[in-house]
């Protein structure tokens, strides 16, 4: 799980940000192919669940999202 498109680039989102369906929220690489994770919904980032760097699981939350 990668926060940013870029090492030393700022995060896609951060608590707080407004984010529309289709938006880049984070990267995931899997089997050496980076792959783009997107917003499926609008809303307000409440809380960023996974640390910079950290392996994730199929279909483990990444974002919540307060609806806007």
């Amino acid at each position: 799980f990668y926060r940013a498109p870029e090492p030393g680039a700022p995060p896609f989102v951060a608590v707080g940000d407004l984010v529309r369906p289709g938006q880049p929220i984070a990267i995931v690489e899997a089997m050496k192919l980076m792959n783009e994770v997107t917003a499926e919904r609008a809303g307000r980032v409440v809380a960023v669940l996974v640390e910079d760097g950290q392996p994730v699981e199929y279909d483990q939350p990444l974002v919540e999202l307060d609806p806007a």
